[in-house]
């Protein structure tokens, strides 16, 4: 069979490759980590817009209605953004979904 000696070579290259292994892995785990990180904002982002979307929508109206009523002419864009914004995005959404499902049923 093998000798003693190479054996003993083998097993110390074993123990130093197993451990830089496991270097190289905590150090993909820590780098993985990282760049995760912006990922994971913009999910909990997502989460609170999800959380808060129907309200928004119900108060846009009310705050157009207010933006619309101040003094300054240069909010009257914007007064008209926020009140007929939730209206606009609405029917983009609707469309969309309408294409969507058409597209589906054109490939059926």
């Amino acid at each position: 069979m093998y000798p003693q000696s190479e054996l003993n070579r083998l097993a110390v290259h074993k123990v130093a490759l197993r451990r830089r292994i496991a270097f190289r892995r905590v150090a993909c785990v820590e780098s993985a980590a990282c760049a995760a990180r912006p990922l994971e904002w913009l999910d909990r982002a997502l989460a609170l817009w999800r959380r808060f979307a129907p309200f928004a929508a119900i108060a846009a109206v009310p705050l157009g209605f207010i933006v619309t009523r101040s003094p300054l002419p240069r909010h009257k864009l914007l007064g008209a953004l926020v009140r007929w914004g939730p209206l606009v995005i609405g029917a983009v959404r609707g469309v969309g979904s309408a294409m969507k499902k058409r597209r589906a049923s054109a490939r059926e």
